[in-house]
């Protein structure tokens, strides 16, 4: 009876699955793209610790990034799209086109006094954004439609970088942690004089660490095997720029400050020595000896300085009589000399 029912259970499996359509037997399973992510993989992804609220120490600084640089010149190629391999700017405004609800990242707004804000109320609105600066796309039914060729990846040379150098109690570790990212696009004036710096928006680097991680860039101009992961290049802090801002309590910039460019160099040089200093001295100074043994060798001093001063008060005393005592006259000394010579020794004859 048993073998019976099974027999039967098996028919009824084979039944159900013929009856599905063919269409979608043959459908093939859904991909991500290579420029998006699942959110599960977002979550699981090992991104780096998140700085702690309640450091004792932090400085932002404010640094930008010029894609002429050989340090940063892997963030600039390719300037067009080749194959799967993209720059940095074309990877992030993919992702910002696509938004967060299709597996890309928010863009929010760079303000007139340089600040970021990162809440609801400064989230850029990307049809706005192209329309402001021209970017060439075509409505469809489903959205719009943007080539890659269209994006203004070659105008964008440089980057403005928001890091935080700061020192984990906890871990009693030293980081430098980047902390948002803002494209740059350098376009020709209206007369032709110059180009002009557009600053385009923020992105937040712990949105955009996930989707980096993807992303390889080359780090040598010499051996083109030489790469990397773009979020290894930012963690490892291989970028170079210089500084322009710091947060401060009066909110100003170096420009700001700083009258002459010579100032200006001075100034982020100095900073730049600050930071170094810090770190390299944040467990104490090694030119220095340690406190320990500062205090042995002040005990072994303070025991040896009875000893010290017994020899020191012998010596005085025996100086003091050595000079204390009567000095010779050179007529004493003549008269003994004289009268030593005169004694005569008689012998007696036999």
């Amino acid at each position: 009876m048993k073998r019976y029912l099974f027999i039967l259970f098996l028919g009824l499996v084979a039944v159900t699955i013929s009856a599905q359509p063919a269409q979608r037997r043959n459908q093939p399973q859904r991909q991500s793209p290579n420029n998006t992510i699942s959110t599960r993989a977002q979550i699981s992804f090992p991104t780096v610790a998140p700085m702690r609220e309640d450091v004792v120490w932090r400085r932002d600084i404010y640094r930008e990034l010029k894609l002429t640089d050989d340090a940063n010149a892997g963030l600039y190629y390719p300037v067009e799209p080749i194959g799967s391999q993209m720059n940095l700017f074309t990877y992030i405004f993919t992702l910002v086109m696509n938004g967060p609800l299709r597996g890309g990242i928010s863009a929010y707004q760079y303000r007139m006094d340089g600040n970021e804000v990162f809440d609801d109320s400064a989230k850029v609105k990307m049809l706005d954004f192209l329309d402001n600066y021209h970017i060439y796309y075509e409505r469809t039914g489903k959205g719009i439609r943007l080539d890659k060729s269209d994006i203004p990846s070659a105008e964008v040379k440089g980057y403005y970088l928001k890091e935080s150098a700061y020192y984990d109690q906890g871990t009693a570790t030293f980081h430098r942690k980047v902390i948002a990212l803002c494209p740059i696009m350098y376009r020709s004036d209206d007369f032709g004089d110059g180009e002009v710096k557009y600053p385009l928006f923020w992105v937040k680097y712990d949105d955009l660490a996930p989707f980096l991680a993807k992303q390889v860039i080359m780090t040598s101009n010499l051996n083109n095997a030489a790469t990397m992961s773009g979020d290894d290049y930012f963690t490892m802090n291989q970028y170079k720029g210089k500084i322009y801002k710091t947060t401060n309590m009066l909110g100003r910039t170096l420009a700001q400050y700083c009258p002459t460019d010579s100032a200006m160099a001075a100034e982020q040089k100095r900073i730049e020595n600050e930071l170094i200093e810090f770190e390299k001295n944040i467990f104490g100074n090694e030119a220095r000896p340690d406190t320990t043994n500062n205090i042995d060798s002040v005990q072994k001093a303070n025991a040896r300085m009875p000893r010290q001063r017994n020899r020191r008060v012998r010596r005085t005393e025996s100086s003091e009589t050595t000079v204390r005592a009567p000095k010779r006259s050179r007529n004493s000394a003549t008269s003994a000399s004289s009268s030593s010579a005169r004694i005569s020794v008689r012998r007696q004859r036999h």
